[in-house]
Protein backbone atom coordinates (compact mmCIF):
# COMPACT_ATOMS: atom_id res chain seq x y z
CA UNK A 1 0.00 0.00 0.00
CA UNK A 2 1.08 3.26 -0.48
CA UNK A 3 2.90 4.53 2.49
CA UNK A 4 1.97 7.08 4.69
CA UNK A 5 2.90 5.47 8.24
CA UNK A 6 0.11 5.93 10.86
CA UNK A 7 1.48 7.86 13.00
CA UNK A 8 2.93 11.30 14.11
CA UNK A 9 2.49 14.75 12.14
CA UNK A 10 2.65 12.79 9.00
CA UNK A 11 2.07 13.92 5.22
CA UNK A 12 -1.47 13.20 4.12
CA UNK A 13 -1.61 10.85 0.97
CA UNK A 14 -4.11 9.17 0.05
CA UNK A 15 -3.95 6.57 -2.51
CA UNK A 16 -6.70 4.03 -3.28
CA UNK A 17 -4.50 0.95 -3.96
CA UNK A 18 -4.69 -2.73 -2.77
CA UNK A 19 -2.27 -3.12 0.11
CA UNK A 20 0.83 -4.67 -0.52
CA UNK A 21 1.30 -6.50 2.81
CA UNK A 22 -0.99 -7.61 5.35
CA UNK A 23 0.30 -6.49 9.16
CA UNK A 24 0.37 -9.81 10.39
CA UNK A 25 3.33 -10.57 8.07
CA UNK A 26 6.53 -11.49 9.72
CA UNK A 27 9.99 -11.88 8.45
CA UNK A 28 9.63 -15.79 8.75
CA UNK A 29 7.32 -15.80 5.80
CA UNK A 30 9.54 -14.97 3.63
CA UNK A 31 12.36 -16.86 1.85
CA UNK A 32 14.33 -13.74 1.65
CA UNK A 33 18.18 -14.88 1.65
CA UNK A 34 19.69 -12.52 3.94
CA UNK A 35 23.98 -11.75 3.60
CA UNK A 36 25.46 -12.20 7.22
CA UNK A 37 26.76 -9.01 8.61
CA UNK A 38 28.22 -8.84 12.10
CA UNK A 39 26.75 -5.79 14.15
CA UNK A 40 27.82 -7.38 17.81
CA UNK A 41 30.96 -5.59 17.51
CA UNK A 42 31.82 -3.25 20.45
CA UNK A 43 31.38 0.29 19.80
CA UNK A 44 34.35 2.14 18.88
CA UNK A 45 34.95 5.87 19.79
CA UNK A 46 33.62 7.51 16.02
CA UNK A 47 36.22 9.50 14.52
CA UNK A 48 36.46 11.02 10.76
CA UNK A 49 40.06 11.01 10.58
CA UNK A 50 41.17 10.21 7.94
CA UNK A 51 38.14 10.49 5.87
CA UNK A 52 39.19 14.14 6.64
CA UNK A 53 42.44 13.63 5.53
CA UNK A 54 41.16 11.58 2.25
CA UNK A 55 38.51 14.25 1.95
CA UNK A 56 41.42 17.34 1.83
CA UNK A 57 43.55 15.58 -0.28
CA UNK A 58 40.63 15.08 -3.00
CA UNK A 59 39.82 18.82 -2.85
CA UNK A 60 43.27 19.20 -4.65
CA UNK A 61 41.82 16.64 -7.04
CA UNK A 62 38.90 17.04 -7.99
CA UNK A 63 36.02 20.05 -8.45
CA UNK A 64 34.98 20.42 -4.01
CA UNK A 65 36.59 16.87 -3.76
CA UNK A 66 33.49 14.92 -4.85
CA UNK A 67 32.33 13.22 -8.16
CA UNK A 68 28.61 13.99 -7.78
CA UNK A 69 27.73 17.78 -5.61
CA UNK A 70 25.63 15.96 -3.11
CA UNK A 71 28.47 13.39 -1.47
CA UNK A 72 30.19 16.69 -0.14
CA UNK A 73 27.83 16.96 2.76
CA UNK A 74 27.71 20.52 1.59
CA UNK A 75 23.30 20.88 3.04
CA UNK A 76 24.25 18.89 6.36
CA UNK A 77 27.85 20.03 7.61
CA UNK A 78 30.45 18.29 8.92
CA UNK A 79 32.89 15.63 7.22
CA UNK A 80 31.97 13.96 4.17
CA UNK A 81 32.81 10.10 5.02
CA UNK A 82 35.05 8.31 2.87
CA UNK A 83 33.69 4.68 2.04
CA UNK A 84 35.84 1.72 2.31
CA UNK A 85 33.54 -1.20 1.62
CA UNK A 86 29.73 -2.12 1.56
CA UNK A 87 27.97 -5.85 2.42
CA UNK A 88 24.51 -6.69 2.63
CA UNK A 89 22.48 -3.30 4.39
CA UNK A 90 25.94 -2.41 5.87
CA UNK A 91 28.85 0.01 5.27
CA UNK A 92 32.16 0.81 6.47
CA UNK A 93 34.08 3.67 6.28
CA UNK A 94 37.97 4.13 5.97
CA UNK A 95 38.36 5.16 9.51
CA UNK A 96 36.71 1.46 10.48
CA UNK A 97 33.21 2.95 11.39
CA UNK A 98 30.12 0.86 10.32
CA UNK A 99 26.99 2.10 9.44
CA UNK A 100 23.37 0.52 8.66
CA UNK A 101 22.94 2.14 4.97
CA UNK A 102 19.82 3.51 3.42
CA UNK A 103 21.24 5.40 0.45
CA UNK A 104 21.87 2.01 -1.42
CA UNK A 105 24.44 3.64 -4.22
CA UNK A 106 21.04 6.14 -4.55
CA UNK A 107 18.92 2.81 -4.86
CA UNK A 108 20.58 0.42 -7.11
CA UNK A 109 21.20 -2.28 -3.97
CA UNK A 110 17.92 -3.38 -3.65
CA UNK A 111 18.79 -6.92 -2.49
CA UNK A 112 21.78 -5.49 -0.59
CA UNK A 113 25.20 -4.72 -1.27
CA UNK A 114 27.96 -7.07 -2.80
CA UNK A 115 25.52 -10.06 -3.20
CA UNK A 116 27.52 -13.22 -3.58
CA UNK A 117 25.17 -14.42 -6.28
CA UNK A 118 25.69 -11.08 -8.19
CA UNK A 119 29.38 -11.34 -7.56
CA UNK A 120 30.29 -14.59 -8.52
CA UNK A 121 27.94 -13.87 -11.93
CA UNK A 122 30.22 -10.86 -12.37
CA UNK A 123 33.89 -12.91 -11.97
CA UNK A 124 32.86 -15.83 -14.36
CA UNK A 125 31.55 -12.37 -17.05
CA UNK A 126 34.85 -10.86 -16.44
CA UNK A 127 36.46 -14.15 -17.78
CA UNK A 128 35.65 -13.21 -21.02
CA UNK A 129 35.38 -9.36 -20.98
CA UNK A 130 34.57 -6.13 -19.72
CA UNK A 131 33.55 -4.63 -22.82
CA UNK A 132 32.88 -5.31 -26.57
CA UNK A 133 31.84 -2.70 -28.06
CA UNK A 134 29.64 -4.92 -29.74
CA UNK A 135 26.18 -7.03 -29.39
CA UNK A 136 26.79 -9.84 -26.91
CA UNK A 137 24.04 -12.10 -26.07
CA UNK A 138 23.43 -10.69 -22.44
CA UNK A 139 21.16 -7.93 -23.99
CA UNK A 140 18.80 -9.75 -25.15
CA UNK A 141 18.27 -11.99 -21.85
CA UNK A 142 17.87 -8.52 -19.71
CA UNK A 143 15.78 -6.95 -22.62
CA UNK A 144 12.81 -9.73 -22.48
CA UNK A 145 13.18 -9.34 -18.69
CA UNK A 146 12.54 -5.26 -18.71
CA UNK A 147 9.67 -6.04 -21.71
CA UNK A 148 7.92 -8.31 -19.55
CA UNK A 149 7.79 -6.55 -16.80
CA UNK A 150 7.37 -3.24 -17.58
CA UNK A 151 4.03 -2.40 -18.87
CA UNK A 152 4.87 0.77 -21.55
CA UNK A 153 7.97 -0.98 -22.86
CA UNK A 154 7.87 -3.10 -26.27
CA UNK A 155 11.75 -2.24 -27.09
CA UNK A 156 14.34 -1.01 -24.89
CA UNK A 157 17.73 0.76 -26.00
CA UNK A 158 20.04 0.62 -22.71
CA UNK A 159 22.29 3.32 -22.16
CA UNK A 160 24.75 3.42 -19.49
CA UNK A 161 23.30 6.53 -16.94
CA UNK A 162 19.73 7.58 -15.96
CA UNK A 163 20.76 10.78 -17.27
CA UNK A 164 21.98 9.41 -20.71
CA UNK A 165 18.28 7.38 -20.36
CA UNK A 166 16.72 11.02 -20.32
CA UNK A 167 18.93 12.45 -22.71
CA UNK A 168 17.97 10.19 -25.47
CA UNK A 169 13.88 9.53 -24.21
CA UNK A 170 13.86 13.79 -24.47
CA UNK A 171 14.80 13.78 -28.25
CA UNK A 172 12.76 10.55 -29.22
CA UNK A 173 9.92 12.69 -27.98
CA UNK A 174 10.78 15.66 -29.66
CA UNK A 175 11.65 13.24 -33.30
CA UNK A 176 8.25 11.20 -33.14
CA UNK A 177 5.98 14.38 -32.45
CA UNK A 178 7.78 16.88 -34.48
CA UNK A 179 7.67 19.25 -31.59
CA UNK A 180 9.97 20.89 -29.29
CA UNK A 181 8.39 22.08 -26.42
CA UNK A 182 8.34 19.79 -22.89
CA UNK A 183 6.95 20.18 -19.62
CA UNK A 184 8.41 18.84 -16.80
CA UNK A 185 7.56 19.72 -12.70
CA UNK A 186 9.55 21.45 -10.33
CA UNK A 187 11.62 19.58 -8.47
CA UNK A 188 12.12 16.99 -10.75
CA UNK A 189 15.17 15.84 -11.55
CA UNK A 190 16.30 13.94 -15.29
CA UNK A 191 19.74 13.90 -14.80
CA UNK A 192 22.07 17.14 -15.71
CA UNK A 193 21.22 17.63 -19.34
CA UNK A 194 21.27 21.26 -20.26
CA UNK A 195 17.40 20.97 -21.34
CA UNK A 196 16.20 19.58 -17.44
CA UNK A 197 18.09 22.07 -15.52
CA UNK A 198 14.98 23.84 -14.52
CA UNK A 199 13.96 23.80 -11.61
CA UNK A 200 15.49 20.51 -11.20
CA UNK A 201 15.48 19.92 -7.44
CA UNK A 202 18.04 16.99 -5.51
CA UNK A 203 21.36 18.15 -6.04
CA UNK A 204 20.96 21.76 -7.44
CA UNK A 205 18.93 22.18 -4.68
CA UNK A 206 21.30 21.28 -1.89
CA UNK A 207 23.74 23.49 -3.49
CA UNK A 208 21.35 26.84 -3.52
CA UNK A 209 21.32 26.92 -7.06
CA UNK A 210 18.22 27.83 -9.26
CA UNK A 211 19.78 26.67 -12.25
CA UNK A 212 23.51 26.26 -13.06
CA UNK A 213 25.59 28.37 -14.97
CA UNK A 214 26.90 27.74 -18.53
CA UNK A 215 23.11 26.05 -19.27
CA UNK A 216 22.64 28.23 -22.62
CA UNK A 217 18.88 30.21 -22.94
CA UNK A 218 18.47 28.10 -26.46
CA UNK A 219 18.79 24.94 -24.70
CA UNK A 220 15.93 25.66 -21.72
CA UNK A 221 13.77 27.82 -24.18
CA UNK A 222 11.20 24.73 -24.67
CA UNK A 223 11.41 23.39 -21.13
CA UNK A 224 7.51 24.56 -18.92
CA UNK A 225 7.63 23.63 -16.37
CA UNK A 226 4.68 23.53 -13.31
CA UNK A 227 3.97 22.62 -9.77
CA UNK A 228 4.00 18.72 -8.91
CA UNK A 229 0.62 17.64 -8.46
CA UNK A 230 -0.77 20.76 -10.30
CA UNK A 231 -3.21 19.70 -13.30
CA UNK A 232 -4.18 22.89 -13.38
CA UNK A 233 -0.89 24.64 -14.34
CA UNK A 234 -0.53 21.56 -16.71
CA UNK A 235 -3.98 22.54 -18.05
CA UNK A 236 -3.18 26.08 -18.83
CA UNK A 237 0.34 25.49 -20.77
CA UNK A 238 -1.01 23.19 -23.10
CA UNK A 239 -3.87 26.15 -23.71
CA UNK A 240 -1.38 28.14 -24.16
CA UNK A 241 1.10 26.40 -25.91
CA UNK A 242 -1.69 24.21 -28.13
CA UNK A 243 0.48 21.49 -30.73
CA UNK A 244 3.19 22.59 -29.61
CA UNK A 245 4.13 20.28 -26.34
CA UNK A 246 6.24 16.48 -27.39
CA UNK A 247 5.74 15.07 -24.10
CA UNK A 248 5.19 15.90 -20.35
CA UNK A 249 8.33 14.39 -18.12
CA UNK A 250 8.14 13.36 -14.85
CA UNK A 251 8.79 11.28 -11.75
CA UNK A 252 6.10 9.36 -11.19
CA UNK A 253 6.78 9.44 -7.31
CA UNK A 254 9.47 12.04 -6.99
CA UNK A 255 12.55 11.56 -5.05
CA UNK A 256 14.89 14.51 -5.87
CA UNK A 257 12.88 16.65 -3.39
CA UNK A 258 12.69 14.56 -0.70
CA UNK A 259 10.04 11.53 -1.33
CA UNK A 260 6.40 13.32 -2.88
CA UNK A 261 4.00 10.92 -3.98
CA UNK A 262 1.23 11.42 -6.38
CA UNK A 263 -2.33 12.26 -5.53
CA UNK A 264 -4.81 10.85 -6.39
CA UNK A 265 -6.15 11.94 -9.61
CA UNK A 266 -2.88 13.20 -10.88
CA UNK A 267 -0.94 10.87 -12.80
CA UNK A 268 -4.58 9.90 -14.21
CA UNK A 269 -5.40 13.56 -15.21
CA UNK A 270 -1.73 13.91 -16.51
CA UNK A 271 -2.33 10.35 -18.95
CA UNK A 272 -5.63 12.05 -20.11
CA UNK A 273 -4.71 15.37 -21.33
CA UNK A 274 -1.83 13.67 -23.16
CA UNK A 275 -3.97 11.60 -25.36
CA UNK A 276 -6.11 14.46 -25.95
CA UNK A 277 -3.11 16.63 -27.35
CA UNK A 278 -1.43 13.56 -29.16
CA UNK A 279 1.35 14.11 -26.82
CA UNK A 280 3.75 11.79 -25.26
CA UNK A 281 3.24 10.80 -21.29
CA UNK A 282 6.97 9.99 -19.88
CA UNK A 283 7.72 8.54 -16.46
CA UNK A 284 11.31 8.73 -15.25
CA UNK A 285 11.29 5.83 -13.76
CA UNK A 286 15.03 5.50 -13.04
CA UNK A 287 14.45 5.44 -8.94
CA UNK A 288 11.30 3.73 -9.13
CA UNK A 289 11.69 1.34 -11.53
CA UNK A 290 11.62 -2.29 -10.06
CA UNK A 291 11.50 -0.68 -6.61
CA UNK A 292 8.02 0.58 -6.04
CA UNK A 293 6.64 -2.97 -7.54
CA UNK A 294 8.55 -5.48 -10.20
CA UNK A 295 6.27 -3.33 -13.02
CA UNK A 296 7.36 -0.24 -11.12
CA UNK A 297 5.77 2.78 -10.74
CA UNK A 298 3.01 2.38 -13.56
CA UNK A 299 2.49 -1.02 -12.61
CA UNK A 300 1.77 -0.15 -9.26
CA UNK A 301 -0.32 3.44 -10.04
CA UNK A 302 -2.12 1.33 -12.64
CA UNK A 303 -1.12 4.06 -15.45
CA UNK A 304 0.81 3.43 -18.35
CA UNK A 305 3.11 5.96 -20.25
CA UNK A 306 3.78 6.25 -23.91
CA UNK A 307 8.05 5.52 -22.79
CA UNK A 308 9.94 5.04 -20.02
CA UNK A 309 13.70 6.01 -18.52
CA UNK A 310 15.24 3.02 -16.26
CA UNK A 311 18.49 2.72 -14.43
CA UNK A 312 20.31 1.79 -10.99
CA UNK A 313 18.40 -1.40 -10.50
CA UNK A 314 18.48 -2.60 -13.75
CA UNK A 315 22.25 -2.54 -13.90
CA UNK A 316 22.85 -4.26 -10.20
CA UNK A 317 24.96 -1.52 -9.04
CA UNK A 318 27.01 -1.30 -11.85
CA UNK A 319 26.43 1.96 -14.52
CA UNK A 320 23.09 1.53 -16.67
CA UNK A 321 20.55 3.34 -18.18
CA UNK A 322 17.87 2.57 -20.24
CA UNK A 323 14.73 4.08 -22.39
CA UNK A 324 11.82 2.18 -23.94
CA UNK A 325 8.19 2.80 -25.54
CA UNK A 326 5.82 1.73 -27.84
CA UNK A 327 7.52 -0.24 -30.64
CA UNK A 328 6.00 2.35 -33.09
CA UNK A 329 7.87 5.20 -31.15
CA UNK A 330 11.17 2.86 -30.44
CA UNK A 331 11.57 2.25 -34.15
CA UNK A 332 12.24 6.17 -35.08
CA UNK A 333 15.60 5.11 -32.79
CA UNK A 334 18.93 4.60 -35.09
CA UNK A 335 19.42 1.88 -36.97
CA UNK A 336 16.05 1.08 -37.62
CA UNK A 337 15.04 4.88 -37.50
CA UNK A 338 16.57 8.52 -38.00
CA UNK A 339 16.99 9.24 -34.67
CA UNK A 340 20.31 9.13 -33.45
CA UNK A 341 22.02 7.95 -30.49
CA UNK A 342 24.84 5.60 -29.58
CA UNK A 343 27.48 4.88 -27.00
CA UNK A 344 30.05 2.64 -26.38
CA UNK A 345 29.88 0.99 -23.55
CA UNK A 346 26.07 0.49 -24.09
CA UNK A 347 24.65 -3.06 -23.21
CA UNK A 348 28.25 -4.31 -22.04
CA UNK A 349 28.20 -7.55 -20.91
CA UNK A 350 28.94 -7.06 -16.63
CA UNK A 351 26.11 -4.63 -16.36
CA UNK A 352 23.57 -6.55 -18.07
CA UNK A 353 24.85 -10.07 -15.73
CA UNK A 354 24.60 -7.39 -12.62
CA UNK A 355 21.18 -6.51 -14.12
CA UNK A 356 19.81 -10.11 -14.92
CA UNK A 357 20.75 -11.76 -11.80
CA UNK A 358 19.40 -8.79 -9.81
CA UNK A 359 15.90 -8.80 -11.32
CA UNK A 360 15.47 -12.81 -11.17
CA UNK A 361 16.21 -12.06 -7.74
CA UNK A 362 13.11 -9.53 -7.51
CA UNK A 363 10.82 -11.94 -8.94
CA UNK A 364 10.76 -13.99 -6.32
CA UNK A 365 7.52 -14.23 -4.27
CA UNK A 366 7.25 -12.17 -0.81
CA UNK A 367 10.01 -10.11 -1.78
CA UNK A 368 7.80 -6.17 -2.28
CA UNK A 369 5.62 -7.88 0.77
CA UNK A 370 8.82 -7.61 2.75
CA UNK A 371 10.26 -4.38 1.75
CA UNK A 372 6.78 -2.73 2.02
CA UNK A 373 6.84 -4.34 5.62
CA UNK A 374 10.00 -3.04 7.03
CA UNK A 375 9.67 0.01 5.52
CA UNK A 376 6.47 0.89 7.20
CA UNK A 377 8.30 -0.30 10.15
CA UNK A 378 11.15 2.42 10.00
CA UNK A 379 9.05 5.14 8.98
CA UNK A 380 6.72 4.82 11.72
CA UNK A 381 9.05 4.79 13.90
CA UNK A 382 10.86 7.75 12.93
CA UNK A 383 7.88 10.08 12.77
CA UNK A 384 6.61 8.10 16.36
CA UNK A 385 9.83 9.15 17.65
CA UNK A 386 9.93 12.74 15.81
CA UNK A 387 6.44 13.09 17.64
CA UNK A 388 7.56 11.84 21.13
CA UNK A 389 10.16 14.65 21.10
CA UNK A 390 8.48 17.30 20.05
CA UNK A 391 9.28 18.21 16.30
CA UNK A 392 6.82 18.91 13.63
CA UNK A 393 7.92 16.03 11.27
CA UNK A 394 6.26 13.99 8.20
CA UNK A 395 6.85 11.14 5.96
CA UNK A 396 6.08 8.11 3.79
CA UNK A 397 7.21 5.44 2.03
CA UNK A 398 5.95 2.47 -1.00
CA UNK A 399 7.76 -0.38 -0.44
CA UNK A 400 11.38 0.00 -0.80
CA UNK A 401 10.96 3.72 -1.14
CA UNK A 402 10.76 6.52 1.76
CA UNK A 403 11.04 9.90 2.97
CA UNK A 404 10.20 12.25 5.60
CA UNK A 405 10.43 15.81 5.81
CA UNK A 406 10.80 18.44 9.29
CA UNK A 407 7.96 20.37 8.59
CA UNK A 408 4.09 19.42 9.47
CA UNK A 409 3.44 19.12 5.97
CA UNK A 410 1.47 18.03 3.55
CA UNK A 411 4.31 18.09 1.53
CA UNK A 412 3.00 17.82 -2.36
CA UNK A 413 5.64 19.41 -4.55
CA UNK A 414 8.95 21.11 -3.90
CA UNK A 415 7.58 24.90 -2.28
CA UNK A 416 6.28 22.32 0.14
CA UNK A 417 9.50 20.55 0.62
CA UNK A 418 11.33 23.64 0.84
CA UNK A 419 9.07 24.35 4.09
CA UNK A 420 11.02 21.73 5.73
CA UNK A 421 13.48 23.10 8.82
CA UNK A 422 16.95 21.97 6.91
CA UNK A 423 19.12 23.05 9.57
CA UNK A 424 16.95 20.69 11.96
CA UNK A 425 17.51 17.94 9.44
CA UNK A 426 21.62 18.44 9.06
CA UNK A 427 21.50 18.19 12.96
CA UNK A 428 19.74 14.98 13.06
CA UNK A 429 21.81 14.06 10.30
CA UNK A 430 25.05 13.85 11.89
CA UNK A 431 23.48 12.71 14.96
CA UNK A 432 22.93 9.71 13.02
CA UNK A 433 26.18 8.77 11.96
CA UNK A 434 27.40 8.82 15.00
CA UNK A 435 24.78 6.53 15.86
CA UNK A 436 25.70 4.60 12.78
CA UNK A 437 22.94 5.10 10.94
CA UNK A 438 23.52 6.52 7.04
CA UNK A 439 21.20 8.15 5.19
CA UNK A 440 20.93 10.54 2.06
CA UNK A 441 22.85 13.95 3.26
CA UNK A 442 20.34 16.02 2.08
CA UNK A 443 16.87 17.05 2.79
CA UNK A 444 15.86 16.96 -0.82
CA UNK A 445 16.52 13.11 -1.44
CA UNK A 446 14.42 9.79 -0.95
CA UNK A 447 15.96 7.11 0.95
CA UNK A 448 15.78 3.37 0.14
CA UNK A 449 15.79 -0.08 2.04
CA UNK A 450 16.71 -3.17 0.51
CA UNK A 451 15.99 -7.04 0.57
CA UNK A 452 19.65 -7.17 3.11
CA UNK A 453 18.12 -5.15 5.50
CA UNK A 454 16.89 -7.34 8.82
CA UNK A 455 14.20 -6.39 11.47
CA UNK A 456 17.41 -5.83 13.84
CA UNK A 457 18.68 -3.20 11.28
CA UNK A 458 15.26 -1.43 11.70
CA UNK A 459 14.69 -1.87 15.23
CA UNK A 460 18.51 -0.29 15.67
CA UNK A 461 17.56 2.95 13.36
CA UNK A 462 14.63 3.83 15.30
CA UNK A 463 16.11 3.56 18.58
CA UNK A 464 19.09 5.72 17.31
CA UNK A 465 16.55 8.38 15.64
CA UNK A 466 14.62 8.05 19.23
CA UNK A 467 17.62 8.97 20.85
CA UNK A 468 19.15 11.38 18.27
CA UNK A 469 15.45 13.24 17.88
CA UNK A 470 15.14 13.90 21.86
CA UNK A 471 18.44 15.91 21.86
CA UNK A 472 17.54 17.89 18.50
Amino acid sequence: MAGVASVGLVCPVKLTHKPLFSPSLTRSNYSVKMTSVSVHQEKKTFSLHKSQQAFEAAKELMPGGVNSPVRAFKSVGGQPIIIDSVKGSHMWDIDGNEYIDYVGSWGPAIIGHADDEVLKALAETMKKGTSFGAPCLLENVLAEMVISAVPSIEMVRFVNSGTEACMGVLRLARAFTGRQKIIKFEGCYHGHADPFLVKAGSGVATLGLPDSPGVPKAATYDTLTSPYNDIETVTSLFAEHKGEIAAIILEPVVGNSGFITPTVDFLNALRKITKENDTLLIFDEVMTGFRLSYGGAQEYFGITPDLTTLGKIIGGGLPVGAYGGRREIMEMVAPAGPMYQAGTLSGNPLAMTAGIHTLKRLKQAGNYEYLDKITSELISGILEAGKNAGHAMCGGYISGMFGFFFTEGPVYNFEDAKKSDTAKFAKFYRGMLEEGVYFAPSQFEAGFTSLAHSSEDIQKTIAAADKVLRQL
